[in-house]
């Protein structure tokens, strides 16, 4: 009950953040929590980081009321140094703990590997150091195209340093997206954080992953594998926006590769 009424208030606080336009979409300067939520996928993780963290606060509050009363105590109860019912209760609490976070965590992960009948397929290519994109479900009219991380000398006013780039992804909202994650050269990691998504990169190998945005926006990812000298000057954009804005988008890409 205690645990669904923090839920229930920190959804409250998230709420008013979105209502005054806040969201954190980004990293932040000594961010210490999630970047929002933007898939139902991501929303998971954070209920489930939520609640472990829940029950960790109450073990360490526990453990640590115990060793200081011990500490400061002279005259404590023998059964609580030793004896066969403190073994059998410091072993039966921690096993129901871990069967307590185990179940949400399988349900999680079996959520993440799910596969979607997907409306839209996108591969990546991972090269040194930036990413090239295949959009190939449209017949002969594939979109391809690299997509370059923006010097510092070049950014405009309000962009983020190292996290720009020239070509973002263009995805549509409320549609199942699949991407499919290889690399030409060596090692690299597709990633980004408020779609849970990450996914290695691997030469000669198609991996895949998938994500479902449900609002509009601009989410920043990098790659998350280390992968030469410029390994951190190869980010990732995806720009999500509505369906109509996506047949425009793909339609002026068509004409003007035409």
């Amino acid at each position: 009950m205690i645990y669904y009424t923090l839920n229930n208030l920190l959804g409250q606080v998230g709420a008013i953040f979105r209502w005054h336009g806040i969201l954190l979409d980004t990293p932040e300067p000594w961010q210490l929590g999630f970047q929002d939520a933007a898939s139902p996928v991501m929303e998971e993780v954070i209920f489930l980081h939520d609640q472990i963290m829940f029950i960790l606060t109450i073990i360490i509050t526990a453990v640590l009321w115990l060793i200081v009363r011990a500490l400061t105590t002279k005259h404590y109860h023998k059964y609580l140094y030793e004896g066969t019912l403190i073994e059998i209760i410091w072993t039966l609490i921690p096993a129901a703990i871990l069967v307590f976070i185990a179940f949400p965590s399988l349900k999680l992960l079996y959520l993440m590997d799910e596969v979607i009948d997907p409306a839209l397929t996108i591969k990546a290519i991972g090269h040194q150091w930036y990413w090239s994109y295949e959009y190939s479900d449209y017949g002969s009219d594939t979109i391809e195209f690299d997509s370059y991380m923006i010097p510092t000398s070049d950014l405009n006013n309000g962009d983020l340093r190292l996290l720009e780039v020239d070509n973002r992804i263009i995805v549509p909202i409320q549609t199942q997206v699949r991407v499919l994650v290889t690399a030409a050269d060596v090692l690299h990691s597709f990633a980004v954080p408020s779609l849970s998504v990450k996914m290695d990169a691997v030469p000669g190998r198609l991996n895949q992953t998938s994500f479902f945005i449900k609002r509009p926006g601009v989410f920043y990812g990098q790659c998350s594998e280390i992968c030469g000298a410029n390994h951190s000057f190869m980010p990732i954009v995806i720009e999500a926006v509505s369906l109509d804005k996506y047949i425009h988008w793909v339609a002026n890409w068509s004409a003007e590769t035409d």
